[in-house]
């Protein structure tokens, strides 16, 4: 079984990121699951954002940081959307990664140094047509991952919700979660 480090998406640890983190311990695996936010949750993602960019995407990088600080290597680093900054940074760069997955962001390796790790599994999901995904490079950014190293998949869902796998949010989208927490489940059973 798995050890996840997984953080949440700009809105903060919603009810839907702690149900998707109880899914995985359901099927065996630990899950830690840090708040960026200092128990903080917004109702909206234009207000999560104005947030991170108060504190800074530095500063939220970090916090992640921190969270790994202590913690054991081979870990499986994951993130929802911001949350992802801070899951691939750590995948790139902390040794002993068992993989990474990446929810509805990605970001060029380069942000983090050279190339993506040899023998870091990768999986990236998001949503075709989703305006931050799809609409602001994520997606290239993606692509790109795939290009360069035989362990990256990438899985696109039709649809524009941005958080479409928290379901506490009014963009979930089941059938497309289901399928996420599926393939998900299966990378972890490998690690």
């Amino acid at each position: 079984m798995a050890e996840v480090l997984l953080f949440h998406h700009a809105q903060g640890l919603t009810p839907g990121v702690r149900d998707f983190a109880a899914a995985l311990e359901r099927a065996g695996h630990t899950v830690r699951l840090p708040d960026l936010y200092g128990g903080r949750v917004f109702d909206s993602l234009e207000a999560g954002v104005a947030h991170a960019q108060q504190v800074g995407f530095g500063e939220v990088i970090d916090r992640g940081r921190r969270a790994a600080e202590g913690l054991p290597a081979g870990l499986v680093y994951a993130g929802f959307s911001l949350g992802v900054l801070p899951a691939q940074m750590l995948a790139q760069t902390r040794p002993g990664a068992r993989g990474a997955l990446l929810f509805e962001g990605c970001v060029p390796v380069s942000e983090f140094g050279g190339g993506w790790p040899a023998g870091v599994p990768v999986q990236i999901h998001g949503m075709d047509g989703d305006e931050f995904f799809a609409g602001e490079g994520d997606v290239e950014a993606a692509r790109a991952l795939v290009e360069s190293t035989p362990e990256a998949e990438l899985f696109l869902y039709p649809g524009g919700e941005h958080l479409f796998a928290d379901s506490s949010l009014p963009g979930y989208d089941r059938g497309a979660a289901e399928l996420l927490t599926a393939r998900v489940l299966s990378f972890l059973s490998s690690r």
